[in-house]
């Protein structure tokens, strides 16, 4: 007896290319201040707080549209939906600014990394550059695809699971 019921999908589509949209712009900040290839603590943060009240708010919206009925398991959807859709265009514009925009920025960010690593750590110089030979296997956009849609869906699914609980209010039927 349900006439209209609410499809999870589109408020993680909408919301997760909200999401991504936002994740451009704050990407393009970074390329324009010339801070897009040394990452950071800050930048992780900012990242995590775009991507938590992406999934906060869309999963608001789902409720508000559902007569403020969500399950559990639709918040689950709702969020993890938004984080991979977020994911997808944050990782297919990191593959574009890598070769089209910024072709240097893996040289730039290696660079910054052997920087931090002697002044920060005693490794030997020999020792810093076998750390970033292995860390370059890592880097190949094959590797950036996979583990960036894990990173994604497991970011997704940690960051939903408090508001999904908090939120959720099922539909007694008689």
């Amino acid at each position: 007896m349900e006439e209209n019921k609410i499809k999870t999908s589109s408020f993680a589509l909408t919301y997760g290319l909200i999401l991504g949209a936002v994740s451009v712009i704050f990407a393009l900040m970074l390329y324009s201040a010339d801070l897009h290839y040394k990452g950071g603590m800050m930048v992780g943060i900012i990242s995590m707080v775009l991507t938590l009240a992406a999934i906060i708010i869309g999963m608001l919206q789902f409720k508000k549209a559902n007569n403020t009925y969500m399950t559990f398991g639709q918040g689950l959807k709702v969020g993890v939906g938004i984080a991979l859709i977020g994911g997808i265009i944050g990782i297919l514009f990191n593959l574009l600014m890598v070769s089209v925009i910024d072709p240097d920025m893996m040289d730039k960010a290696l660079e910054f990394q052997k920087s931090e690593l002697m002044a920060n750590t005693k490794l030997t110089s020999e020792q810093i550059d076998s750390q970033l030979e292995m860390g370059k296997k890592f880097s190949t956009p094959t590797m950036q695809i996979l583990f960036g849609l894990l990173f994604s869906i497991v970011i997704g699914f940690v960051f939903s699971l408090i508001p999904a609980l908090a939120m959720k209010k099922e539909e007694i039927l008689n």
